[in-house]
């Protein structure tokens, strides 16, 4: 596996290079994308995109954990939490990348 991480940065150079935006106009329509996004998830919203994957809110409701060096049982908030599910085709895409 690679150190490398795709940043917003080399999203946005990616659609100036394929799309032939101005680089602050590319960076802009990325950051637009991501915020609609982010939005739609705090508001709740499912953001499915084809071909890629779901991301989505799941509601974890309050339990009980414990501390793994003390034993002691540690009370957990309900929270919401990020959830990611790909789809068929980015899990078939990852598993042939497996193969080089």
């Amino acid at each position: 596996m690679g150190d490398k991480t795709l940043t917003r940065m080399d999203l946005s150079e990616a659609v100036f290079r394929e799309v032939g935006l101005s680089r602050n106009e590319s960076a802009e329509l990325v950051e637009a994308v991501l915020q609609h996004m982010s939005d739609s998830l705090v508001a709740g919203e499912q953001v499915k995109i084809s071909s890629f994957g779901t991301f989505s809110v799941r509601e974890k409701a309050a339990r009980v954990g414990r501390n793994p060096k003390t034993g002691e049982e540690v009370p957990i908030q309900p929270r919401r939490v990020l959830t990611f599910r790909p789809s068929h085709l980015m899990k078939d895409r990852v598993a042939a990348g497996n193969k080089q």
